[in-house]
């Protein structure tokens, strides 16, 4: 159709002009490892939550609850561990960048903390008046918790995020296997000691310390070679293994409702051996990702899709609840949408639904994606149209 050879057209001009305006030394496939490390989030939540309506309200629920076969799907959509591993990489290059050129540490941390928390503030407002709305309408509080929580609760990894940001001048440098042995106490202590549960949330900043270490240390040349990289892979694999099967760890890598331990929530030494078997094998994909980033279509997507990193994160949980939301106006329980996930039919009828999640969360994006942008010397932010054109330029400080 003429329509679709127009819009091939116009993208192939955007992707062209991106193409050339990457600089020839940029390693296109960090870039890239972000893009797949938000979309295995994103597409791990859409997969593994559920809201049922239960007694004309919402509550929230998880298909690993009634099929628990399904907990190898988290060891493909849990990627937390190559989202840290890229941030540690890109901000100790961007750090010593930054004082090579003169410029000061609270310059530097201000521009990154800012291109994280902007969006967070329009996420927030937004939640607020909805909340406000749905309890002078009459919604039940249970409903009101359930919906907050799936908001809010990704919050914590952005906290996470910004301060070992903040620290990078102190942490570039350490080796990962010191926090690796601070979570290695720590679960010892609860689990074979029986220290209070609150000592596990040392985990939260001691488990994400360690791939963050590792991509501090790949920053500085630490896996040139792909020797380092798949010992990383094969000790990290093989420890998970023991302790999934001998160390009464949980075999899933996200949080189960009503599991006695979470491997996630806090981070567990299963989950940070999992994590540094995902960071090697992701580091030895970089030859192949580097390879497909050279087709200057892909790049742009993947390019664009990194300026709006933290839009799409913060934003796809209200996407799928407006989903689901709009799904109730039906009157019936829509199959995959409102019914319990207790089988492969909710499954198939989930994966279809998947698109429609998709679509919108490019609409959020579209509404709430100038809060992720920079400001000009005016004031004002760049616009999407503006940024495409300057989009590699933008993701080098992302």
């Amino acid at each position: 159709m003429p329509e679709i050879r127009g819009l091939r057209t116009r993208w192939a001009a955007v992707a062209d002009r991106i193409d050339s305006g990457t600089p020839a030394g940029r390693d296109r496939s960090v870039d890239a490892l972000r893009a797949l490390a938000i979309l295995g989030v994103i597409l791990g939540h859409w997969l593994v939550t559920s809201l049922t309506d239960h007694d004309g309200g919402l509550s929230g629920t998880s298909p690993l609850v009634h099929m628990p076969w399904l907990a190898p799907v988290s060891w493909v959509f849990q990627t937390l561990a190559v989202f840290f591993l890229v941030g540690g990489h890109v901000a100790t290059r961007s750090l010593a960048s930054a004082r090579a050129r003169g410029t000061t540490y609270r310059e530097w941390v201000g521009r990154r903390l800012g291109r994280l928390f902007r969006p967070v503030a329009a996420v927030l407002g937004l939640w607020a008046v909805t909340t406000a709305g749905m309890l002078l309408g009459g919604a039940g509080p249970d409903t009101v918790r359930t919906l907050l929580n799936l908001v809010l609760s990704p919050l914590w990894f952005l906290l996470v995020f910004a301060a070992l940001t903040a620290v990078t001048p102190l942490v570039a440098r350490l080796h990962p296997l010191w926090p690796l042995a601070v979570v290695a106490h720590v679960d010892l202590a609860r689990f074979g000691f029986g220290a209070p549960e609150w000592t596990g949330w040392v985990n939260v900043a001691a488990g994400w310390l360690v791939p963050y270490t590792v991509g501090a240390a790949w920053a500085r040349g630490a896996f040139a070679g792909r020797r380092a990289a798949a010992w990383l892979l094969g000790v990290g694999t093989a420890g998970t293994a023991a302790l999934v099967l001998w160390g009464g760890y949980p075999a899933s890598m996200v949080g189960v409702p009503g599991a006695a331990v979470s491997n996630l929530n806090p981070p567990t030494l299963a989950a940070v051996s999992f994590g540094l078997a995902q960071c090697g094998l992701a580091l030895l994909l970089r030859g192949p990702l580097g390879r497909a980033m050279s087709r200057p279509r892909i790049w742009a997507a993947v390019a664009l899709a990194n300026l709006s990193a933290m839009t799409l994160f913060l934003w796809h949980q209200t996407a799928m609840m407006a989903v689901t939301a709009l799904g109730l106006a039906s009157g019936t329980d829509l199959p995959g949408l409102h019914t319990v996930p207790d089988g492969p039919g909710w499954i198939a009828a989930r994966l279809l639904w998947l698109p429609v999640f998709a679509a919108a969360l490019l609409v959020c994006r579209t509404a709430f994606g100038t809060y992720e942008q920079p400001r000009h010397p005016n004031g004002r932010r760049t616009g999407a149209a503006c940024a495409r054109p300057a989009a590699t330029r933008e993701i080098t400080h992302a």
